[in-house]
């Protein structure tokens, strides 16, 4: 069984990943600016099932790499602490984008807008790094099945992402004529969050294994 303060903790980092701009946040606002909120929710539709592939996979891959492996996991915490590190530097690093800053995407088929979205995050480094390196550090082999806390874990963070990206898909519109005559505004979401994650990033490379 996951402790409550593993999934307290896995929650608040996969809110502050996915209020990281980064390739999926950009092609579903993109989408739903040039293209209407039906266009942004089919196309997080398909980064949705990316991510119930990558969920998938890793649960199986973690399972296995843990059990057999005895310094897997600090392998994983510490490229989890560094790709953290990363996010972190871009969200504070000079002259950094804002996804409302779309550029014109011709109209697609829903066939299509669900295909581009599904390709969008199998290809999104961060989506893989999220599960292996990320999500091992919140599960506890003596908890019970590994498999089955790398799924409720992954879960979670799916409902999350959905959720997020799917209110951005329905207000993209009106979030991008604000932030756009208001610039300050973005420069305090991306120091906020650059300021999170870096945080993270150095517990996790600090905490050693429960």
């Amino acid at each position: 069984m996951i402790q409550t303060s593993s999934l307290i903790g896995f929650a608040l980092l996969a809110l502050g990943m996915v209020l990281t701009p980064g390739p999926n946040m950009v092609y579903v606002v993109s989408r739903s600016v040039c293209q209407g909120r039906r266009a942004g929710l089919i196309s997080l539709a398909g980064v949705g099932l990316a991510f119930i592939v990558y969920m998938l996979a890793a649960a199986l891959g973690i399972t296995s790499l843990l059990l057999a492996v005895p310094f897997a996991y600090d392998a994983l915490r510490f490229a989890g602490a560094a790709y953290l590190g990363y996010l972190a530097w871009q969200a504070l690093k000079p002259g950094g984008r804002s996804p409302f800053a779309v550029q014109s995407l011709p109209a697609d088929s829903p066939r299509r807008l669900f295909a581009m979205g599904f390709m969008t995050n199998m290809l999104n480094p961060k989506a893989a790094l999220l599960y292996l390196s990320l999500l091992p550090q919140f599960i506890d082999p003596a908890a019970g099945s590994v498999f089955a806390q790398a799924v409720v874990l992954g879960s979670m963070q799916i409902a999350i992402s959905l959720s997020v990206n799917g209110l951005l898909a329905i207000t993209a519109g009106s979030i991008a004529g604000f932030l756009g005559t208001r610039p300050a505004w973005l420069a305090v979401q991306r120091r906020l969050m650059g300021t999170v994650l870096a945080g993270l990033a150095l517990r996790m490379a600090l905490d050693a294994r429960r």
